[in-house]
């Protein structure tokens, strides 16, 4: 038993060893694209609950430095950003805004987004009701752009 609590241990201190790349922009605003019309209202909303997974700036906390956790936040934030980067916006083509705007409204009002393993650890990202209707609202006007 001995022998397989060292050999668990000595694994976990290897796996430490591989550390994912970091999303996390050392210059330039978080948002490039004025086309996007983010008041401040919506401009807090998405940084307390989208700019993490869908920018080039996330806000890492002390658990996305163990492995294996580190490299499921990798995952995600991969993730986020292949679907959504608020930071790309402006190299995006009209094709591709209509198609995330439409995603952006349908995640958001079917409370598919943020996901529920970010607000797991981030309480402070779910969506109360009135902002929820904001960011709606938002995309709507986006739509019609």
């Amino acid at each position: 038993m001995k022998k397989k609590a060292l050999i668990l241990v000595g694994i976990l201190v290897l796996i430490q060893l591989i550390r994912p790349e970091k999303n996390t922009a050392a210059i330039g605003p978080v948002i490039v694209a004025d086309e996007l019309l983010i008041t401040d209202e919506v401009a807090v909303i998405l940084e307390k609950s989208c700019y993490d997974c869908h920018s080039n700036r996330s806000n890492y906390l002390w658990y996305a430095e163990v492995a294996p956790v580190s490299w499921l936040i990798a995952h995600h934030v991969n993730d986020g950003k292949e679907h959504l980067n608020f930071s790309e916006w402006n190299t995006y083509n009209n094709f591709q805004k209509e198609h995330i705007i439409k995603d952006l409204y349908k995640e958001i009002k079917e409370d598919k987004m943020p996901l529920k393993t970010y607000t797991w650890m981030h309480p402070e990202a779910l969506l109360s009701a009135t902002e929820k209707e904001v960011l709606l609202s938002w995309v709507k006007s986006l739509n019609k752009n």
